[in-house]
């Protein structure tokens, strides 16, 4: 080949080369997320499982000091696992037990409420966290009976045991946030575990991107009878719980009833099933529960932080808050033998991917505002974020459930969109890695900022 040949190859090569270092930072497929979407151990979580059902009963009243039944032998059995996680990683997690003391109408003594959290430090933004939850205590039919045998198996060891493998599987993984899996006490008896965590969240200064609230996540069978392996449901809440009344008259004339930082963490989960686990589909539910019920990711929402539940398709109320019993042909009780442990590794799996998804992204974007009144184009802003090599703006129609249009603009603070105008269409803008990770979408103002909220004022 000539010197002259060569020479123009190089030069071309160099032009493309230039041309690419030009383009717009986009998201892309990870291929690391793609592995870690097989990685749940099916055989893992039937022992979490199986080892937490032992114990008797978990109820938040019941024995703390035996080493083999009650709720205090439950959480030094799940401290054990976390520390030996911790130490197979080098000490890459540390492993903290925050307590406070209740007394409720279903806890009538003062009562130790006390979580086992493993934290996994980012080795970039360590200050902003990703929390995965679920609940270690259990019940049966009378809330208040702490000594009859309540296994649990599905509520909520099946949530306990997903965040345990999660937590082994990251373990071994990079992270860019901090990543927290915290089993916690005292749900059952009025969401106290979750209250704990979220002061103890507050008190580190945790900037809490999203909380995963996992409860009741392993079975496949309704009690209707209907089998469904392939659905599980994101609840999140529309409007931010403590919305000052400000806030809520700026939302209600320009739009984000369902655009909540917690909405767009469920519909980020949405596209990862999509893109990773094609055999999963993510059902949002547009309420914060399951109606007139509750679980952990409230007291994070009523801290101000972003927080979704993750539960199964399909619920067997005849496996919930029941007494061990045979009634009239029907098996009632929360027994081991109701979790579908292909199931549940899936959804472990969904967890995983978003929370790896989540820390490797760069902040979501933060003071996101549009303007266009009276225009043809629509100008979104934005303040840059550390961590991002560019921004994707992206648009809907309000009536659409999952953002429709995207388009990547680089690493600028403002962007206008030609020819959308700015009535018709809602408007977001997440960010992007150099490496193509993304952060979740962010509506503008108030009501979609992933900051978290002040603090509910006293009367």
């Amino acid at each position: 080949m000539s010197r002259r040949i060569l020479a123009l190859a190089a030069l071309i090569t160099a032009t493309f080369a230039a041309q690419a270092t030009d383009l717009p930072a986009v998201p892309r497929e990870q291929p690391s997320l793609q592995a870690l979407a097989t990685a749940p151990s099916e055989a893992e979580l039937h022992a979490t499982i199986e080892k937490l059902v032992s114990f008797g009963t978990r109820h938040t009243l019941s024995d703390t000091q035996s080493d083999t039944r009650g709720i205090g032998a439950a959480r030094r059995w799940v401290k054990s696992q976390f520390q030996a996680i911790a130490k197979q990683c080098g000490g890459c997690i540390d492993v903290v037990t925050p307590s406070q003391t209740f007394t409720g109408k279903r806890m009538p003594q003062p009562t130790e409420v006390m979580d086992v959290v493993a934290i996994k430090r980012g080795k970039g933004d360590p200050k902003r966290v990703i929390v995965m939850t679920g609940h270690l205590d259990s019940r049966v039919t009378d809330v208040m009976n702490a000594t009859s045998d309540a296994p649990g198996a599905n509520d909520d060891a099946s949530g306990v045991a997903a965040l345990m493998e999660a937590a082994r599987i990251l373990s071994k993984q990079d992270n860019d946030a901090t990543l927290v899996f915290a089993a916690l006490s005292g749900e059952e008896q009025g969401l106290y575990g979750g209250k704990v965590l979220a002061d103890y969240a507050t008190a580190q200064g945790w900037q809490v991107q999203a909380d995963l609230n996992n409860d009741i996540v392993g079975n496949s069978r309704g009690q209707n009878g209907v089998r469904d392996n392939t659905t599980v449901r994101i609840f999140s809440e529309g409007t931010k719980t403590n919305e000052t009344p400000e806030q809520a008259k700026y939302r209600a004339y320009h739009g984000g009833e369902v655009d909540s930082p917690s909405r767009n963490i469920a519909r980020y989960m949405e596209r990862i099933a999509n893109a990773y686990l094609p055999d999963l589909r993510v059902r949002m539910v547009y309420r914060t529960d399951r109606y007139s019920r509750g679980g952990d990711q409230v007291p994070f929402l009523e801290a101000g932080y972003p927080a979704v539940r993750v539960s199964e398709g399909h619920e067997d109320y005849t496996h919930q808050h029941q007494d061990l019993r045979t009634e009239n042909g029907t098996v009632y009780g929360d027994t081991i033998d109701g979790v579908d442990f292909r199931y549940l590794a899936r959804v472990t799996a969904l967890n995983t991917v978003t929370m790896a998804a989540l820390s490797r992204a760069p902040a979501p974007p933060s003071g996101v505002s549009t303007e266009g009144a009276l225009a043809t184009d629509t100008t979104v802003r934005w303040k840059k974020v550390p961590g991002a090599a560019g921004y994707v703006v992206h648009w809907r129609d309000t009536t659409a459930p999952q953002w429709q249009y995207s388009r990547a603009v680089g690493n600028v603070d403002q962007a206008s969109i030609k020819d959308v105008v700015i009535d018709d269409w809602f408007f977001g803008v997440s960010a992007v890695s150099a490496d193509g990770y993304e952060s979740p979408v962010v509506f503008p103002g108030d009501a979609g900022s992933f900051e978290r909220s002040p603090a509910p004022k006293t009367p």
